[in-house]
């Protein structure tokens, strides 16, 4: 047996057949929250001085680590490897 439904539905419409929520309330704060954040790290991005505070936040030891890790995934498919 096949049966093939056509139903000609606005999203709205379809989400209250299925019986889902409406999340358009919470959608917009979340857009809202969203684009508030976005517009203060912009505001952050055209300021070189908090720029580089942001990049440059790990100091020596935070630097240092992060180097090690580096320098680790770099050799670890070398010592995997069988000699040539």
């Amino acid at each position: 047996m096949k049966l093939q439904l056509d139903l000609d539905l606005t999203p709205d419409e379809a989400r209250r057949v299925m019986g889902l929520p409406d999340v358009t309330k919470l959608q917009e704060r979340l857009s809202a929250e969203m684009e508030k954040r976005m517009m203060a790290a912009l505001e952050t991005a055209s300021d070189p001085e908090a720029m580089l505070k942001t990049w440059f936040s790990w100091g020596g030891q935070g630097l240092e680590q992060f180097q090690r890790f580096v320098r680790d995934t770099q050799r670890a498919p070398t010592r995997d490897r069988p000699p040539r």
